[in-house]
Order: structure tokens, then C-alpha cells, then sequence
């Protein structure tokens, strides 16, 4: 029996060592379209590779999957992040969890997964060939199971063949970027993080976490959460579109209550000089500045009524205009794909062509920045793995 894997990337070699495993007698090629394989993950998580997370703080999958959280929460019952996390530890990768609970190889370097996968592939004797672009099933013709795990397609261009085979196709777009913001006094800001909730008004798209001011706009994991559940709001919008961040997290009546307290113990002092909520100085300053202009000069004491409603207003719903998008340097994320529906839910087999399965990022699956589409990658692998060995096996 022969299996042909379509792309060398997370998912293909996940998939070709599981299948191996499960199948010994079982001839896996993986098929890999440029000349260096595991790009991906060498690049990740800043070259550490975020490989999982611990889900601890995931109360429902939509959190951390805006597409394929229902598909994810039935394959998570046959292997989940805990099967993720033994089975690279079983595989003589230990690993870490951080305190946001993101899942990294001890070593902190992603070759401790990529030597992993290339030395089970050499003890399993799984075949790679680089620099082979798969285009239609004729080429890899002569296998008795096809999986293809070439990950996103951003131009759609890698999907033609499988829609040309009748898979219905969610178009690709990017779903994990930063906001290009033309503020120059908040670029000037580059280097703050503070915690913040992002969000687009008028929906439902919000994300709160750490916000980082750069040198074009706004970045951090916050804005990349958002940035996840908005792909296709924004792609829609050619990236054009307001954007509100609520500085402190905080109910409106206390903030007043802090502002109307500090007039009274501290009102020599200058508004800008002394700051009564944890953020950084140069950020209050902007704030101020932005909120009440030539005013935010004054002391304390001589904050009136509508100084104190404008602060409030700028500190809990401050607007921005999203200017286009850039991208996140360790992340390539695209959602859309082959559609959910094309596939069995349960085997990930393709309903159009017998044989013919799907796994990793091809799929209709992505997730939030932090581990969460790199488990998506492994489940889906080894899902189409067990299935092909239940029909090998009877």
C-alpha cells in the first residue's frame, strides 16, 4: 500500500510519521513543492515554535478558532492538545508552558521539533521529494491514498485542482496581521504594551489582551485575536475600517470617581505629571493631549466636568481608522480553503474522490495566534492517519 502526502509542511509530516506508526508496511512519500521542507515551523513563534497551548483558559473552541471550531471540538475527542503535548514529549521533544499558557519545546528552538520529524522520517522510511509541485491527482497517480496538506493558499492558486475536482472552496484571504494606523503622535509611541480590548464598532468582533504601539500602527496579541475574527470583515473592506480600543479595564463610574479624587489630593500637580492608572507615562500624556488638548496642561484641581467626560470617553472608547494591514513576521495564517463541507467530518475524506483527504491549513481551519493553529495541524493529521490505517487494518 502506498500513500502520497501533498506537502511537506506541520501537518504532512505529522500525518507520515503517525501513519507509519500505525501502518509499518505502509509506503508514505511526502511530495513538497519547494526545495527545503519545515520552513514554517523553523520561522514560528519567533523561531521557538509555539507548537500548542494548554487550552486552559478556552471555555469554548470559537474563542481561539473563528473558522472550524465545531468540526475541531468533534476531532479533539480522538486527539487533542494533551495527545499533542504527550506525544512530542514520547517523541524526545520535552516542552514548556509559558504563563499564557502557549506550549514551547524546551530547547526554545523550533529544530528541536524539525530534527524530530526528519529523524522518525529517516527511521520510518518515508520518502521526501523536494521541489515537486502536485497539480492534479495524475501526478501522484499510482498511490491507493492521497492527502494533501499544502497549508493556506493566499491566491487561491493551490486550490484550482481541487476545485476543478468539485470541492467546494472558501475564498483565501489573511487572517492574522497588524493594523496600519496613520497617527504619527502614536507611532511616535513605539514600544508600549499595555492591556487593552480592541474592537470593531458596530459588530461583535472585539479581542482583549496585550496591545503593542509600533512604528506603523498597532500590533500585539490583541490586535491579532481581532485581527483572526475580522479576517473576512476586513478583507470585504479593503482594510479600511474604525477601530476602538478601551485603554483600562475598568467600569466608567470609577474612573470618574479616580479622576474627581485625584483633584482633590493631588491638585498642584499637573495632569499630564501624574498618572493614577497603570499605564505607561508617555501613553497618559498621549491620552490626555488627545483628549482635552491645550487643557491637558492644567492641574488637577482645575479639572472641570467636561474634562472629566472627554478623559473618560478617549480612556474607554478611543478611535482610530484602520489603514491596511500588514503582516505578522512569524505567522503566514490564511482562512478559507477547502470547504468544511467538501470532507467527512469524521475521517476527513473527501466526498467528491474516494481516498483523497485533507489535513492542516488546506482546510477551512484557522485559529488565533498562540499555539492553537499548529494543534489544529495535528489534529487534523493525525485524524486522516488513524482513518487511512482503520481501512488498511479492517
Amino acid at each position: 500500500m502506498r500513500t502520497a502526502v501533498v506537502g511537506g509542511g506541520a501537518a504532512g509530516f505529522f500525518l507520515a510519521l503517525n501513519l507509519k506508526e500505525m501502518v509499518p508496511d505502509m509506503e508514505v512519500t511526502i511530495f513538497e513543492r519547494s526545495h527545503r521542507v519545515l520552513t514554517k515551523v523553523e520561522v514560528s513563534g519567533g523561531g521557538r515554535c509555539n507548537c500548542t497551548n494548554t487550552f486552559q483558559d478556552v471555555t469554548d473552541l470559537s474563542q481561539v478558532y473563528p473558522r472550524g471550531h465545531r468540526l475541531l471540538k468533534r476531532l479533539f475527542n480522538t486527539f487533542d492538545y494533551r495527545d499533542a503535548y504527550a506525544w512530542f514529549e514520547c517523541h524526545g521533544v520535552p516542552l514548556v508552558v509559558q504563563d499564557d499558557q502557549c506550549v514551547f519545546p524546551q530547547a526554545q528552538d523550533s529544530h528541536a521539533i524539525i530534527n524530530c520529524f526528519l529523524s522518525l522520517a529517516r527511521r520510518h522510511q518515508v520518502e521526501i521529494r523536494t521541489g515537486c509541485k502536485v497539480q492534479s491527482l495524475a501526478d501522484v497517480s499510482g498511490y491507493d491514498y492521497v492527502v494533501v496538506t499544502t497549508g493556506g493558499s493566499p491566491k487561491g492558486e493551490g486550490l484550482r485542482w481541487l476545485t476543478a475536482l468539485g470541492h467546494e472552496t472558501e475564498t483565501p484571504v489573511p487572517s492574522l496581521f497588524t493594523f496600519a494606523i496613520q497617527d504619527k503622535q502614536l507611532q511616535a509611541l513605539m514600544g508600549v504594551v499595555t492591556e487593552v480590548e480592541a474592537m470593531i464598532p458596530g459588530t461583535r468582533l472585539r479581542a482583549e489582551g496585550p496591545l503593542l504601539i509600533t512604528h506603523w500602527g498597532l500590533s500585539g496579541p490583541a490586535i491579532l485575536k481581532l485581527s483572526s475574527h475580522a479576517a473576512r470583515y476586513l478583507a470585504e473592506r479593503d482594510y479600511r475600517a474604525p477601530l476602538a480600543v478601551r485603554w483600562l479595564q475598568m467600569a466608567e463610574q470609577d474612573i470618574v470617581a479616580l479622576l474627581r479624587e485625584q483633584s482633590v489630593q493631588q491638585p498642584k500637580k499637573q495632569l499630564t505629571t501624574y498618572n493614577p492608572f497603570r499605564l505607561q507615562q508617555r501613553l497618559w500624556i498621549y491620552l490626555t493631549e488627545k483628549a482635552l488638548g491645550e487643557r491637558a496642561q492644567v492641574r488637577w484641581a482645575e479639572l472641570n466636568k467636561k474634562d472629566v467626560n472627554r478623559l473618560v470617553n478617549v480612556l474607554q472608547n478611543d478611535n482610530y481608522q484602520i489603514a491596511g494591514r500588514a503582516a505578522f513576521k512569524d505567522e503566514f495564517v490564511t482562512c478559507g480553503g477547502v470547504s468544511l463541507k467538501a470532507v467527512n467530518a469524521n475521517t476527513l475524506e473527501s466526498r467528491h474522490v474516494p481516498h483523497l483527504y485533507f489535513a492542516g491549513e488546506v482546510l477551512d481551519i484557522d485559529g488565533i495566534t498562540g499555539g492553537f493553529n499548529f494543534q489544529a495541524a495535528w489534529t487534523t493529521a493525525y485524524t486522516v492517519a488513524r482513518s487511512i490505517a482503520l481501512m488498511v487494518n479492517g
